[in-house]
């Protein structure tokens, strides 16, 4: 019936512990009996499995198995696919994915190169048998659940499991393979609780729990009361002995306080005593410093005095040396006056310098004149030359400024024939070789930026090198003296497209003579499109006729391609940058002369001004030392009047610490007298402390030997449960496992309080 792709296992059969293998209730059924329906004589319960049914699951292409009703084991050799089972089941019926191994994705349980996978379990309920169907999505690793053929949600799917009482995560109703070493850790209590949830009603559990916690409860009230008894005898002897001490405890905390109190205060004070000697101290050492500080100065200017000069009249040489300055300064001054008009000069010659060298620039240069004629007739499209020159980084291939910019004219003369036959708007036109290019370029300029401009795209076929269909040789008869495609140069892209749209190889240019015989050159040569010296010429055939209508128009006047230098010109821009060169020259030795000449006169300004100064100082100097002197000495004497007597201060303050001294000894005296009478009374409330522990230490063993035995009756005294109808009154149920019987006894209070 299976057929496993990763290994040829052969399934499963489900089995089930019986005694017979004959009992019809338990066989397995074959796949032509599964489609049947099952009699309602047959014992099936609430929940139980009718059938199971994979598609593409793990190693089954296809599998459906019907176990009987007392199905509780399923047995295999290892590899044979048997696991794959309890994977259906636990998934088919909601099951969480860690409950059946490491896999987080429910993809993984797809048979390996399916899309799909299918798993369907029907149950059975005396409502009628429901059948929940779960589809797996390989690829998105979803589910899609199904409740009898219809859609549902997963949470559904788990509600309607639950009503059924099956729990697919208690070990006591399926356990795979891999949590029997999970199930053989659990202990007595835990595997009881599992058996209760999984063998009984749901309030079986939690009836079970209650009485747990009844007993315990009970037992604990009874030791509560002793230890309780105990302890209020503690109290009374440890109330007592307090009142006895409170008078005192009050007593030595006063003292305590009124002691923190006074040592703090003397400390302060003996702090503020001791501070304030160090201040008169560095107070005194500083005085004495200054002072002979002061008497040192005296001496050294007192010697000064000696040694200077008396007074000298110096003025005469002083006058002179100011008229000195004053000439100099004066020299100074014109010479920086004409500094500045030098270097006003020599900018304004710069100036000039470089906008003659931009008249000669601009004057040959042809492709600048040609962007300014851009900017004034078509903004947007310099706008966008601008852009594409600061961004040909985004580009992958060959990118072409408008036409007009790229094209070289072999002879200005012939411009008139390109602007006349090419439209400006092509003029101004981009070229690309990519439309990928083109397609960033649009984006920015006409998206973004709202500039009008055209770009196009050079056609990947090679036009410009194709021959024309008359040779050059047959026409010169006639006055032609090129075609149009020879007459300038421009890049490959460039010449490719405008041979492709304007044929360029095929139109031939004449000239006067052409002009004189051109309906002998019309009726001959069968041109369609030819130019003269002034005159363009569009021959076309009568549509009714068949005649020849030719039309001729003048040409305009080239405006974008040609240029024109006037050599008169340039000969005279070049002579005046001759002369403004020289001029240049001549200004920058001129400054050179008169920068050196300011250094000199500004050394010869601080000689002056120097020799000035140490004759102020000669003639000041002994004055200034006698008013100096004078200064000193009143200070020094001042000085001298406030000097005190260390010694005295420091005796004076040694005899107020020892004051401050003996009160605190006579304070600490009473104290010590008062902490001996506490320290007495200290040692009996340890005393009692320690026996208080000893109590509670005790009441602590009786409660952990009352948990044991708990636990104990817990396992010796549970009935077997089997599964009965649930219970009609909580009441009646905890009766029951408590012993308590109607007309015997009645609940302890606890108990009939938690009851109530």
């Amino acid at each position: 019936m299976a057929t496993p792709s990763r290994e040829t296992p052969t399934p499963t059969p489900v089995t089930s512990r019986r005694a017979s293998p004959s009992d019809p209730s338990s066989e397995v059924p074959d796949e032509s009996s599964s489609a049947l329906p099952l009699p309602l004589s047959w014992p099936f319960v609430e929940g139980s499995m009718v059938r199971i049914a994979m598609e593409n699951f793990l190693t089954y292409d296809t599998y459906e198995v019907s176990p009987g009703p007392h199905l509780n084991m399923i047995i295999g050799a290892n590899a044979t696919a048997n696991s794959s089972i309890l994977c259906a089941l636990c998934l088919g019926l909601a099951g969480k994915l860690a409950f059946m191994g490491p896999e987080d994705e429910v993809g993984f349980f797809v048979k390996k190169g399916c899309s799909k996978g299918m798993i369907e379990i029907e149950l059975f309920t005396t409502a009628g048998n429901l059948v929940i169907t779960r589809e797996i999505d390989a690829a998105k690793s979803q589910s899609f659940w199904f409740i009898n053929k219809k859609s549902t949600t997963q949470k559904v799917v788990e509600e309607q499991v639950a009503a059924l009482n099956i729990q697919v995560s208690n070990l006591c109703q399926l356990l795979p393979q891999i949590k029997i070493e999970e199930f053989a850790e659990l202990s007595k209590i835990e595997l009881l609780g599992a058996t209760d949830k999984s063998t009984g009603p749901p309030e079986m559990h939690r009836y079970d729990c209650e009485l747990k916690n009844f007993r315990e409860k009970e037992k604990q009230q009874e030791e509560y009361e002793e230890v309780k008894l105990t302890c209020d005898q503690m109290k009374d002897e440890l109330r007592k002995l307090k009142e006895g001490k409170i008078s005192m405890i009050r007593q030595i905390e006063e003292l305590e306080t009124q002691h923190r109190n006074l040592e703090a205060e003397i400390k302060v004070k003996i702090e503020e005593i001791q501070h304030a000697l160090t201040i008169k101290q560095r107070e005194e050492h500083d005085l004495q410093k200054r002072i002979n500080n002061a008497r040192k100065v005296i001496e050294d200017l007192q010697n000064e005095l000696k040694n200077t000069e008396d007074g000298v009249n110096l003025q005469p040489e002083i006058d002179t040396i100011t008229d000195d300055l004053r000439r100099v300064q004066d020299e100074k001054l014109l010479c920086e006056f004409e500094i500045i008009d030098k270097n006003k000069e020599r900018d304004n010659l710069e100036k000039e310098k470089k906008s003659v060298n931009n008249q000669i620039i601009q004057l040959g240069d042809l492709k600048h004149h040609k962007e300014e004629k851009l900017r004034l007739r078509y903004r947007d499209t310099y706008d966008a030359l601008l852009w594409l020159r600061n961004n040909r980084d985004k580009f992958k291939q060959g990118v072409y400024e408008p036409i007009l910019l790229t094209i070289t004219m072999k002879d200005d003369k012939n411009a008139k024939y390109i602007e006349n036959h090419i439209p400006s708007n092509d003029l101004r036109t981009f070229v690309f070789e990519s439309e990928e290019d083109i397609e960033v370029f649009l984006k920015e300029v006409r998206d973004n930026k709202k500039l009008r401009v055209n770009a196009v795209i050079a056609p990947k076929i090679s036009y410009a090198d194709r021959a024309p269909s008359r040779s050059l040789n047959e026409l010169k008869p006639y006055g032609f003296f090129s075609y149009m495609r020879e007459l300038f140069d421009a890049p490959a892209p460039v010449m490719n497209y405008l041979c492709s749209q304007y044929h360029l190889h095929e139109v031939p240019v004449g000239t006067e003579r052409t002009r004189e015989m051109i309906e002998r050159v019309i009726q001959e040569t069968e041109l369609r499109l030819l130019y003269t010296t002034g005159e363009k010429y569009v021959v076309k055939t009568s549509f009714y006729s068949h005649k020849f209508v030719t039309t001729n128009t003048a040409l305009n006047v080239a405006e974008f391609l040609t240029f024109t230098v006037d050599p008169e010109e340039q000969r005279r821009l070049e002579e005046h940058l001759k002369e403004v060169n020289r001029k240049l020259k001549e200004v920058e030795s001129g400054l050179i002369t008169l920068h050196e000449t300011d250094k000199l006169l500004e050394h010869k300004i601080n000689e002056l001004r120097q020799k000035k100064k140490e004759l102020f100082q000669r003639e000041n100097k002994r004055r200034q030392l006698e008013v100096r002197i004078s200064y000193k000495l009143e200070s020094l004497k001042l000085m001298e009047e406030y000097t005190c007597d260390l010694e005295e201060e420091e005796r004076k303050a040694d005899a107020k610490i020892k004051e401050v001294e003996a009160q605190k000894n006579k304070i600490f005296d009473e104290l010590t007298n008062l902490m001996d009478i506490g320290t007495s009374l200290h040692a009996e409330k340890v005393d009692l402390m320690n026996r208080d522990a000893a109590v509670i230490s005790d009441k602590y063993l009786l409660e952990i030997e009352y948990m044991d035995i708990s636990l104990q009756l817990c396992f010796t005294e549970v009935p077997v449960v089997h599964p009965s109808p649930v219970p009609v009154t909580t009441t009646k149920n905890v009766s029951i496992h408590c012993q308590i019987y109607p007309g015997e006894q009645k609940f302890p209070p606890l108990i009939a309080e938690l009851l109530l």
